[in-house]
C-alpha cells in the first residue's frame, strides 16, 4: 500500500513591528545560569573548562568569586576589600587586580564549579 505524502504548508515569516524590542533571554534575570571558565587569570583553584555556576543575587563579599562588568567586558574574578575600597583580583600573580569604586559592577557570584561530566568533582561556594 503505497501512501501520499502529507503536505507540510509554508508560510512566510513574520517581522515583528519596528517598536517592539525582540526577547534576548528566556530565563529571568535572577535565575542561576552556568559559564566555561575561559583562560588561566583563576588559576589554580580554576581550571580553564571548569563549569562555574553563578548565582546573580547572590550576596557579595569579601574573598567571593564574581562575575563583575569593568572596562566594556565580564570578567571572572575574587572580589577583595581592602582599607582604600574594594579590587577584583586574579588568582594568577601574572595579571593586575582592577580597582573598583562600588560593588555595582558585579553581576553574580560563583557558587558552584565542576568538571564537565564527572558528578564527584565538584565544590560549592555558598
Amino acid at each position: 500500500m503505497s501512501q501520499k505524502p502529507f503536505p507540510i504548508p509554508v508560510v512566510a515569516a513574520v517581522e515583528p513591528p519596528p517598536q517592539a524590542e525582540p526577547e534576548t533571554s528566556a530565563c529571568a534575570s535572577g535565575e542561576p545560569y552556568a559559564l566555561m571558565v575561559l583562560g588561566d587569570s583563576m588559576l589554580p583553584e580554576f581550571n580553564e573548562g571548569e563549569i562555574i555556576v553563578i548565582e546573580p543575587e547572590g550576596v557579595a563579599r569579601h574573598e567571593s568569586f564574581v562575575i563583575a562588568f569593568v572596562n566594556e567586558e565580564f570578567i571572572f574574578r575574587q572580589l577583595i576589600q581592602h582599607p582604600e575600597g574594594w579590587m577584583l583580583k586574579p588568582l594568577n600573580p601574572v595579571y593586575p587586580n582592577i580597582p573598583i569604586d562600588n560593588l555595582e559592577v558585579v553581576k553574580g557570584i560563583i557558587v558552584l564549579k565542576k568538571k564537565p561530566g564527572k558528578r564527584s568533582e565538584q565544590k560549592s561556594y555558598a
